[in-house]
């Protein structure tokens, strides 16, 4: 190989470096290591976005939304069909009561009253749920995933916590916690649709 093939290589060799750093950043978000993908119900996902929940000036949790296919846009994520998940790892300790009560709270806000009222049971089953885990440290993981034609299924440090939630309306209203018009997190919301800022 001559001098300038041997340069060549390595400036290719370099550049193919710098791409794989460049890739292993975007995968980690506050510390945690975000998958590329995930497998819910068979099914694979793919990464869409990932951000983190910020409340007043304390890290609270990363959350990573997978998809079928990438979108950014939050009504073609509510049309979209097949699995769904919301991946969160906890950045500090928080009572299951305190994220059970935001969650509703996030729901209750990016919802209709008639929406409300039609989620009367689903919401009391939601709450039963994280009355059953006392709390979530940091770096614990849970999830919430939809599995079409079965429901809205919580998983706890990959252990599902009970059983599906039906009603796919209930996951897209889960889904407006963070993506609707009054998302939990204003910065979380675009980094979760895969929306580079400015």
């Amino acid at each position: 190989m001559t001098t300038m093939g041997r340069n060549a290589a390595r400036w290719i060799a370099a550049g193919l470096l710098s791409s794989l750093a460049t890739l292993a950043m975007a995968a980690e978000v506050a510390g945690v290591k975000i998958d590329d993908d995930a497998t819910v119900a068979n099914q694979k996902l793919v990464l869409n976005g990932a951000g983190i929940r910020t409340r007043l000036v304390f890290k609270v949790y990363v959350a990573a939304l997978y998809l079928t296919q990438k979108k950014s846009d939050t009504k073609d994520i509510l049309a979209l069909s097949g699995a769904k998940r919301v991946g969160v790892t906890m950045l500090r300790e928080v009572s299951s009561d305190e994220l059970g009560q935001a969650l509703i709270t996030g729901i209750r806000k990016n919802s209709t009253p008639e929406e409300t009222r039609r989620f009367g049971l689903q919401l009391l089953a939601m709450g039963d749920i994280f009355g059953k885990i006392p709390k979530l440290k940091k770096g614990e993981t849970f999830s919430v995933d939809w599995i079409p034609n079965s429901g809205t299924v919580v998983v706890v440090d990959g252990k599902p916590v009970a059983d599906p939630i039906p009603d796919e309306a209930f996951y897209n209203a889960i889904l407006k916690i963070w993506l609707g018009d009054e998302p939990a997190d204003a910065g979380l919301k675009p980094a979760m649709l895969g929306v580079k800022p400015g």
